[in-house]
């Protein structure tokens, strides 16, 4: 009697396992972007931005080396473009709800460099779309500054020259 039912149960094994194989993927396939940061001001700066989606925003992992060591203003600015030797092609701040520096969308936490000049940064970031249009940030910039963002000046904290740049892309 319990022979018939061994297939059953390899069935019901097999179905479980391939429903987790599937919840698996289905989470590895969150909608994600990326930006490779390139030099810009004559730095020597670099890096990469890794942006996931998650329920209510997105997770992003942050790696920049070349730095001086110490804190550094880091933005999503609202043009992707970086072709400007300083990155002021970059334009300001992404901020489409039109909300004062320390508040708006393109304000992300800074960067501390290490001794050897390395920043990694993991950070969720609420209400980040990984989207394109008037509320996302596909196809806009990732900024790198010299010095530390205060987070109160206007329009744009104080954070010195632009010094890495890169084009937030979808994948």
């Amino acid at each position: 009697m319990q022979r018939r039912f061994q297939p059953f149960r390899f069935l019901l094994r097999s179905a479980a396992t391939l429903a987790a194989a599937v919840l698996a993927a289905a989470a590895w396939a969150a909608p994600s972007a990326h930006a490779d940061l390139a030099a810009a001001s004559g730095s020597e700066v670099s890096g990469m931005v890794k942006l996931v989606a998650v329920p209510g925003g997105a997770s992003l992992y942050v790696m920049v080396v070349g730095l001086k060591p110490g804190i550094h203003g880091f933005h999503v600015h609202e043009v992707g473009d970086c072709s400007a030797p300083d990155a002021s092609s970059a334009k300001g701040h992404f901020n489409p709800a039109a909300k004062p520096h320390g508040s708006h969308a393109g304000d992300l936490p800074d960067l501390t460099a290490d001794a050897n000049g390395v920043a990694i940064l993991k950070v969720d970031i609420a209400a980040m779309s990984l989207e394109s249009g008037p509320a996302g940030v596909l196809n806009r910039a990732f900024v790198v500054h010299a010095d530390p963002d205060d987070h109160v000046s206007q329009p744009a904290g104080n954070a010195g020259k632009r010094i890495a740049c890169g084009v937030i892309k979808a994948g």
